[in-house]
């Protein structure tokens, strides 16, 4: 399964190795299973909160577009502006003190975050960009290619190895993908200009592998530049590229002279003021929790693990559109939330035995050194 998932648990077991020496052997035990749940509990909650924030997101994007909102940089905005939630639980998180390196230089870590920031706007505005110019069946069909872009990048980056389980939750996730874009009943493009709908198709194109190699690079970035096993860490590179992306979001929506349709904007919003306001707070909210769950996966497993989890919320969104705006469910729709639930199974067991090959080497390694104290 993935490198960083890894890494991590045989950090956690060379730890574990070197302060329990003297214990007997049920303590040696017992602490890298605790740990070991303690990890499975902490990627199950990241899961829950990407595939929340995600699609809760996703339905207040398209209530605002439904209702009568029609900025791309506002779009844009609500993507990063959440971040402000995040920074009391900053002031319950102290800083790490454990770790076997010195921290990078301030400079250092002030360049990441502007890096990050700066790409999230771009990537950010693409997305804005092929959403306002494509039908939204080929606007899901394009980002689906990004499970693809995060594949070639995890593999580049991040020294990815792709077993037969990884391949076939690669192509089931994007059959489920594909499935619920060629279904969708916004497929017709006759009404866009045909300029507008090349600059969409590249911007979301664009935007798709924009994505895969943030995720990617996020990942380098915790391994090699800040090395730290903080979860401060997370939420540190989750505000301030937020911070650095919502002002440039800023920036664009005054230059763009968007900002003066704003007040127009909201007094024709179908629901009201009130609804306008709090439909982007709550966007803003969800796309938070979303980049929380993220970057918790980034960080516990991999890019590319995360991707595939992202991925499952594709068709996760339609079926909560059943449930909250009385959708059609369909065949075609069922069928795609299985096989996405299938190609995500198929991910998570192979992490399964790779974590199960990990802890047969562990307990050969501990029952050789007990033979050497013995002896």
């Amino acid at each position: 399964m993935a490198v960083a998932g890894q890494e991590v648990e045989l950090q956690v077991t060379a730890k574990d190795e070197v302060s329990n020496e003297a214990p007997s052997s049920t303590n040696t035990n017992q602490i890298p299973a605790t740990k070991h749940y303690r990890w499975w509990l902490r990627v199950a909650v990241y899961i829950i909160f990407l595939l929340a924030g995600q699609a809760t997101a996703t339905l207040l994007g398209g209530l605002y577009y439904d209702k009568g909102g029609n900025s791309k940089w506002m779009a844009t905005f609500v993507q990063s502006a959440g971040f402000p939630i995040l920074i009391p639980i900053l002031f319950f998180i102290p800083p790490s003190t454990k770790s076997a390196t010195s921290p990078p230089p301030a400079a250092t870590i002030v360049l990441v975050y502007l890096f990050f920031g700066l790409l999230l706007t771009g990537d950010n505005l693409m997305y804005s960009y092929g959403l306002l110019y494509l039908p939204v069946s080929t606007y899901s069909l394009l980002c689906a290619t990004q499970l693809a872009f995060n594949a070639f990048f995890s593999f580049l980056f991040n020294s990815q190895k792709f077993t037969a389980l990884i391949v076939n939750s690669l192509i089931l996730l994007t059959v489920s993908a594909s499935l619920v874009a060629v279904n969708s009943d916004s497929d017709n493009s006759s009404n866009i200009p045909k300029g507008k709908y090349i600059i969409g198709f590249f911007c979301t194109l664009g935007a798709s592998a924009g994505y895969s190699l943030y995720l990617s690079l996020l990942q380098v970035s915790f391994e090699k530049v800040l090395k730290s096993e903080n979860f401060r860490v997370v939420l540190e590179m989750q505000i301030y590229p937020s911070m650095v992306a919502a002002a440039g979001s800023v920036v664009g929506l005054f230059a763009s002279g968007e900002w003066d349709g704003l007040k127009m904007e909201m007094d024709g919003y179908e629901k009201g003021s009130v609804s306008y306001i709090m439909t982007l707070l709550w966007t803003a909210i969800a796309w938070q929790i979303c980049s929380v769950g993220i970057l918790g996966l980034i960080f516990e497993v991999s890019s590319l693990f995360t991707n595939v989890i992202s991925t499952l919320g594709l068709p996760v969104v339609p079926v909560l559109a059943v449930i909250f705006f009385g959708d059609k469910m369909d065949g075609v729709k069922a069928i795609a939330l299985v096989v996405a639930v299938w190609g995500s199974v198929s991910y998570v067991y192979q992490h399964y035995l790779d974590d199960s090959k990990l802890k047969a080497k562990t307990g050969l390694l501990v029952m050789g050194n007990d033979g050497c104290d013995n002896a």
